[in-house]
């Protein structure tokens, strides 16, 4: 935990006030609970979300580290939407390309079960290692799989002597109780061939924004806008190469490589910042009206007729949760299939295939994910089915 007033972990000047309270969330909403009373049962935490007006850096004030678990029943693949499929495929590609990445090493911090680390193998011919203490020994990416070697275990200093030409982390730092340590490490690691490295991390102007308010989850300890997420890269001894927002804005990507002269003191865009705490105050004053919305058309309409809710991972944990929906949703509805027959933590919905939907057809389908809503329109078309579709 972090008292509020503590010095900021990103720039050391400013303070962290606090803006937002959401008590008694489930700390990990991507594990798979196989019965419901256990899924209602999934241990909770707080959130007390605190932003840096100096820096624009937000995080959970309320975080207890040992709170969270990362182990074999860990499930957050996106994969196999093809929205996201094809969103990894050109990301692969480009990096492959940027950086000559073809008969080389790439190596993978969160490597999950190695999709994105087989699409860069099989992209460019590589060799790949995966870190990830939640690998289970299954290979997601079959062709390449013979060329990756996993390792169950949080990357360190002591795998140094793995001479990778890329070290790519996705979606990990966000995870991470403190970022410039981990950054440190890195550099550290990669420093003496000057590897670059490519950083994913959910965009906090998206999560602030008026699509992302299901984005604030206990495992995200901190969020990050472009201005922070430089800031920190510079700080821990990076030159920053590319910043840039992806996947309709709702990821923001670093790529860096280790600086050979340590910039002193780097300060924040300043204008930049300022957008960020505008976003932060607007937010404040707009959640809980907004919960209160959801929840009132939710119960609504399900008097009317059933509703199932599509997409289960974080985002439509933190909705079900956020309006203690435990009735009034029938199901949640998701693409991977290591999902299906398990129950959402918190609210205990059961998880099931689209396919399901034939002998139970909903009148009102949630879409936790703007950008999957033409995919999952299509999907119920081949069904036969024509429910309204409403994008949280």
């Amino acid at each position: 935990m972090v008292d509020p007033g503590s010095p900021c972990p990103a720039c050391h000047d400013g303070v962290l006030e606090p803006f937002l309270r959401i008590d008694a969330v489930p700390v990990v909403c991507t594990l798979l609970w196989p019965t419901r009373q256990d899924a209602l049962g999934a241990p909770r935490g707080d959130l007390d979300l605190g932003v840096c007006r100096s820096c624009g850096m937000i995080r959970n004030l309320a975080f207890k580290p040992a709170l969270v678990e990362y182990d074999a029943a860990y499930e957050n693949s996106q994969h196999f939407s093809p929205a996201f499929s094809a969103y990894a495929a050109a990301l692969a590609r480009r990096l492959v390309d940027t950086y000559d990445l073809r008969g080389k090493v790439v190596a993978e911090i969160g490597s999950g079960k190695g999709e994105f680390l087989a699409l860069l193998c099989e992209e460019g011919g590589n060799r790949g290692f995966g870190f990830d203490p939640t690998y289970d020994g299954q290979v997601d990416g079959h062709d390449a799989a013979a060329r990756i070697t996993f390792v169950r275990d949080y990357y360190s200093e002591a795998f140094a002597d793995v001479a990778a030409d890329l070290v790519c982390c996705r979606h990990v730092l966000e995870h991470v109780d403190d970022p410039g340590a981990m950054l440190d490490t890195v550099r550290r690691a990669v420093a003496g061939r000057g590897t670059p490295v490519y950083f994913e991390v959910p965009h906090a102007g998206y999560v602030l924004g008026p699509s992302g308010l299901w984005d604030f989850i206990y495992q995200h300890v901190s969020y990050f806008s472009p201005p922070t997420l430089r800031l920190l890269f510079e700080r821990h001894g990076f030159d920053v190469v590319d910043l840039r927002s992806s996947f309709d804005g709702q990821f923001l990507s670093m790529e860096a490589r280790p600086a050979t002269v340590p910039r002193r003191s780097p300060r924040p865009d300043r204008e930049a910042v300022a957008e960020v705490v505008d976003q932060v105050d607007a937010l404040a004053r707009r959640y809980h009206a907004t919960v209160e919305h959801w929840t009132e058309l939710v119960e609504r309409r399900s008097h009317q007729g059933g509703v199932v809710l599509w997409g289960a991972g974080a985002k439509g944990v933190t909705f079900l949760n956020a309006t203690g929906m435990t009735a009034g949703i029938d199901a949640v509805v998701d693409l991977n299939p290591r999902k299906h027959g398990s129950y959402v933590p918190g609210t205990g919905q059961q998880i099931i295939a689209p396919d399901e939907l034939r002998s139970r057809p909903p009148d009102t389908v949630l879409v936790m994910n703007p950008i999957y809503q033409d995919e999952i329109k299509r999907q119920l078309a081949t069904m036969d089915l024509r429910p309204d579709v409403l994008c949280v």
